[in-house]
């Protein structure tokens, strides 16, 4: 029998390629509404140009920490937050897994 640890470990690992695929086909518009150039948003979440510009026209896949980087941006910016969120990116389920309060609860 799995562990609840282990279940949510699997559901993260299934989300994870959902989420990296739906960030992906926004990068374009997302970036356009901070009016960011590639070399500006790359530099800004610590990859090269080239890595950035072969995620965004889908020549390479973001990993998961890349994800998390322009999660962070687009989700802090006023003028991407909420279109973050409305297509799914910035999923509750997601939220909830980072909200570190309810880990300290579930281990009192």
């Amino acid at each position: 029998m799995d562990s609840n640890n282990e279940k949510e470990q699997r559901n993260l690992e299934l989300d994870k390629e959902r989420l990296i695929d739906i960030l992906t086909e926004e990068l374009p518009a997302l970036r356009a509404k901070i009016g960011l150039s590639q070399d500006e948003l790359s530099c800004i979440i610590g990859i090269s140009r080239q890595t950035y510009s072969a995620v965004e026209t889908h020549k390479r896949r973001m990993s998961w920490n890349t994800f998390l980087s322009l999660l962070l941006l687009y989700s802090s910016n006023d003028k991407t937050a909420q279109y973050i969120n409305s297509v799914g990116a910035y999923p509750p389920s997601l939220k909830e897994l980072f909200n570190t309060d309810r880990r300290l609860r579930e281990n009192e």
